[in-house]
């Protein structure tokens, strides 16, 4: 009887040891990517959005892999994962992929990158240079990922996010025209409401100390 021999574990890593960004103005705008869409799904379950997830479209391929800054795939549910294995998400690759570049990034790894997102079915896929505050778009065609000739002012088809580079950044807009605030912009905006109510508070006693409880019902 021969025996059999079972083939090795394929080990998908989660990790290859890497920051996700080289500086600060880098990292400041993949969060704010990243945290703008988590607000505007908030409230759809089956909207995924990852930053720095490595992805693994092919089951058993365990070097086709890559990890995009920032990264929406709908269909598929919300929750903690320590990479997207496609096969185990029904198949579905992420529709949406943002790329933030760093001085690291030459242009023979994002050429890859590029050949990488429109080989494994990506719709849309942003890359912005912060230094040169330029934006780079590529959009899903039946002859594949194809660049658009205007990127400023442009309208995402699947995220409805406008994107506007005019004042010196990439800036993103919500459909209803808000536009994604960085960590700072909300912690401003957070204690600017505190302060708001505070004084609301402060008038509403004062009313209460010259003419008593407001009458109820």
């Amino acid at each position: 009887m021969v025996s059999q021999i079972s083939k090795p574990e394929i080990i998908y890593p989660d990790s290859d040891g890497k920051p996700m960004a080289d500086n600060t103005k880098q990292f400041e705008l993949i969060v704010e990517i990243k945290k703008g869409l988590d607000l505007l799904y908030i409230n759809e379950p089956n909207v995924f959005i990852a930053g720095d997830l490595f992805w693994y479209p092919v089951q058993g391929q365990s070097k086709i892999v890559t990890a995009p800054d920032v990264m929406a795939v709908f269909g598929r549910p919300k929750g903690d994962r320590g990479s997207y294995r496609q096969w185990e998400e029904e198949n579905i690759a992420p529709q949406v992929v943002f790329e933030i570049l760093s001085p690291s990034n030459d242009r023979i790894e994002m050429s890859k990158k590029l050949l990488f997102f429109d080989r494994h079915q990506v719709e849309e896929y942003y890359l912005y240079d912060p230094e040169a505050n330029f934006l780079d778009i590529w959009i899903r065609t039946s002859e594949g990922l194809e660049p658009i000739a205007q990127s400023d002012n442009w309208t995402s088809p699947r995220l409805e996010v406008r994107f506007d580079t005019s004042t010196g950044r990439l800036q993103l807009y919500k459909p209803d025209g808000t536009k994604f605030y960085s960590y700072i912009e909300v912690n401003q905006r957070l204690e600017q409401t505190t302060q708001q109510l505070a004084e609301a508070q402060a008038l509403l006693q004062q009313y209460r100390d010259r003419f008593g409880e407001l009458p109820s019902g």
